[in-house]
This record gives structure tokens, C-alpha cells and sequence, in this order.
């Protein structure tokens, strides 16, 4: 169910979606192949919109869910302390569960099965950055989802040893992506930089021993970040991104909106 509703993200439509009996928010722009964008905190910003139209640009359709924030507001240090800690307290979300995803997560499965009722094609792609990184492997369970990116995946918050190497996603989960890597060609591809104290590198050997050739990891040395946000550099795609043709950040971009299109790509017929 959907109602259309005025847009403040400049090149997007609105849409009130309304999935479980709650509606949030969704903006979609594009054609082609169906791709979730979900933002990292604070929100969508300017950077995050900017990211989300290279992948309408790169022919695909972008649903674009308002999980947090305020539409269009730069991430300022305290704006988005207040976010986070807004979310941390959320039923929506859990920030400390190792085996486990976020109840948000069902309303993006829910979501991910609109977009590709509605823009066809072999599946959708999700795309998860920080807290929402990991979301994009949660996603491959009941929902057609072939091509999650994992964008310094942030969730479960890694104060504990064993919090580092977690996936913030259930033993289900875990299969159900085993089974569509199997039978139906997924793959998944995850970015962090080296440095991140919000993403650890145990997080990504997790990733590299639990699916081994099917995942695609890419760490960045911070010193090939740009200078929008503070440092520690963490946003790959976005604050950090030096959007400049041989800037390791760039490739980054250009290997995730190719493996967008290498997922997502129709079928060829057999002659």
C-alpha cells in the first residue's frame, strides 16, 4: 500500500509505503533493475543522495527508504550523535545483537519485494552503509535479493571480541544467503576502510571464512580518503569518497556499480 507524497530529496519522487501497518517514507527514482539504498547515519544526506543517483545513472531504479534523520541535512558532529543515539534506543533497531538482524529489517524485505514486483528483472540489489550495512545480508532471506553491498557494516557495535567478528544477522539468514549464492548466482561484496574503528577487520575475515569466493571484500588504506568528515575515515561511498578517476574511493564506487550491473543484468537466453 502507497501513498504519493511531496518530495524534499531534489530528483526523486516521494512515496509513503506502508508494509506491517507502518508507513515510512521511500523515494524512487530510475528504471531498470530495482536497487534498496539505505542510508548511513544520520540520514540521507546530501552525499548519500549524491551516491544514489550514480546508481540510477548506472541504469538501475533506486528505492530509497527514510530509516533515520532529516532529509538533505548535512551530517554535523552533533546532529548525528543525536541520531544514533536516537536509534540506539529504537525497538527498530539492535545495536548489540550478534545473531540476530533489526525488526526493520522485515519492512525492507517487504520493500525489496515491492521493488521487484514493480521493476521485474532476475533480483534487486541492497545496498547497507554503517548501521544499515549489514542489513543488505539480512535481506537475501525472504526476499529476492542478489547483489547486497555491504558498506562498513557498523552493526553489532564492537565492544566485545566476539562483537567484532559478528554479522548482526540469524543462523537463518546466514543459509538463506548460502542457498541463493548456490542456486540462484548471488554474490556479495563489502567495503571498509583499513582503519575503521566502527567496522574491524575480524568483521570481514568473518565474512571472507563464512562464504569464501562468494564474497568480495575491498579495504582502503584512510590515507586515500577525502577530507569531508572527520577521521577516522569511514564512509567509502560517500564523505570519504575522492571522486576522481585512480583514487582507490573511486574504484571502490566503479567496482560497486559494476557489480550492480553484473548481478543484476538479465539472464542471457539460451540459442
Amino acid at each position: 500500500m502507497e501513498r504519493t507524497v511531496i518530495s524534499d530529496v531534489p530528483g526523486f519522487e516521494a512515496r509513503g509505503m506502508i508494509f506491517g501497518g507502518e508507513e515510512r517514507r521511500v523515494y524512487r527514482a530510475g528504471s531498470g533493475p530495482a536497487v534498496i539504498v539505505m542510508s548511513e547515519v544520520p540520514g540521507i544526506t546530501p552525499a548519500v543522495v549524491s551516491f544514489a543517483q550514480r546508481v540510477v545513472d548506472a541504469g538501475h531504479t533506486v528505492f530509497m527508504p527514510l530509516l533515520f534523520g532529516q532529509p538533505m541535512r548535512a551530517p554535523q558532529r552533533g546532529y548525528a550523535m543525536r541520531v544514533i543515539l536516537k536509534a540506539c534506543i529504537s525497538r527498530e533497531f539492535r545495536v548489540l545483537a550478534a545473531n540476530q538482524s533489526s525488526p526493520i529489517v522485515d519492512w525492507l524485505r517487504a520493500l525489496a519485494r515491492c521493488a521487484h514486483g514493480e521493476c521485474g528483472g532476475r533480483g534487486v540489489g541492497a545496498i547497507g552503509m554503517c548501521f544499515t550495512g549489514n542489513f543488505a545480508l539480512a535481506m537475501m532471506l525472504d526476499a529476492p535479493v542478489l547483489a547486497p553491498v555491504l558498506a562498513q557494516p557498523s552493526l553489532p557495535f564492537a565492544f566485545t571480541k566476539a562483537k567484532r567478528g559478528a554479522l548482526h544477522a540469524s543462523a537463518q539468514e546466514i543459509q538463506a544467503a548460502h542457498e541463493k549464492i548456490e542456486n540462484q548466482g548471488a554474490r556479495i561484496l563489502a567495503l571498509r576502510f583499513i582503519q575503521d574503528p566502527m567496522c574491524p577487520g575480524e568483521r570481514f575475515a568473518r565474512l571472507r571464512a563464512e562464504f569464501g569466493a562468494a564474497v568480495e571484500t575491498i579495504e582502503i588504506d584512510e590515507k586515500y580518503a577525502g577530507s569531508g568528515f572527520p577521521k577516522p575515515a569511514h564512509s567509502v561511498l560517500t564523505n570519504h569518497l575522492i571522486d576522481e578517476v585512480g583514487e582507490p574511493t573511486r574504484q571502490a564506487l566503479d567496482r560497486t556499480l559494476a557489480f550492480l550491473r553484473e548481478q543484476l543484468a538479465p539472464t542471457p537466453r539460451a540459442s
